[in-house]
């Protein structure tokens, strides 16, 4: 059994079908990086891993447990499996330090003081933020609260990161700082499934590609393979109007 199994997952919003059957593994330590044009059904999935959104029909597992099981505590598997999206969502009104504590000490049982600025000062050392600590949002560039965003989900000690879209509501220039960052975590071993339309750290970080079309998976496999040599039109022409 891989680390997360996704099997034939449907998903309707109404009358619309958004994910028609979709199957991916992930191995524990892998960098599955989804690509595919909007509507295609990329952002719905990785909301089901995480049980934000419920699916119609089939089963997600992480590391054996069923997501979508009512026996499952939703609450206690978030902790296990971060998401980050490209809506920083950090609290204005709370310092850096405070945003990224505010979950550990609720759900996890960290100190407040001295254990959780430790916890912060850790996770945003690894973000490259460290001085920031006491900062607030409105203080911070877009790159910069994205960059406190992955730590708020570092300190939780995720076994499995989500990532949607985290670099389209950036200016071009502040991609780089934060794409560094994930690319740190895949170095480190994280386990982490990515929606992207960065097309060179797919090409280059992730360690499988799973396209997506109209709501399925059209094809799957590593980058140089895909990217070389797509086997439908669909992602030849993906892949030619990224350039």
């Amino acid at each position: 059994m891989s680390f997360v199994d996704i099997k034939n997952v449907r998903k309707s919003f109404a009358n619309v079908e958004v994910l028609k059957g979709v199957t991916i593994n992930v191995e524990k330590g892998e960098i599955v990086t989804i690509i595919g044009r909007s509507g295609s059904g990329k952002s719905t999935l990785l909301r089901c891993i995480n049980g934000l959104e419920s699916i119609d029909d089939g089963e997600i597992r992480i590391n054996g447990e069923v997501v979508h099981d009512k026996a499952t505590d939703l609450r206690r598997l978030r902790e296990k499996v971060g998401i980050v999206f490209q809506q920083f969502n950090l609290f204005p009104h709370m310092t850096v330090e405070q945003n990224i504590t505010l979950a550990p000490t609720l759900t996890k049982r960290v100190a407040k003081g001295e254990a959780a600025r430790k916890l912060a000062h850790e996770v945003l050392s690894r973000v490259g933020l460290e001085q920031k600590i006491d900062a607030y949002p409105e203080q911070l560039s877009g790159g910069q609260q994205q960059r406190v965003a992955i730590a708020r989900c570092l300190a939780m000690g995720p076994e499995l990161m989500l990532f949607d879209e985290v670099t389209s509501a950036l200016d071009p220039e502040l991609v780089g700082e934060v794409l560094k960052v994930m690319e740190d975590l895949a170095r480190q071993g994280m386990t982490m499934i990515l929606v992207t339309h960065e097309m060179n750290f797919a090409r280059n970080v992730a360690s499988k590609i799973v396209f997506m079309h109209a709501g399925k998976v059209h094809e799957q496999g590593a980058p140089a393979a895909l990217f070389a040599n797509p086997a439908t039109p669909e992602l030849r022409n993906f892949i030619s109007s990224t350039h």
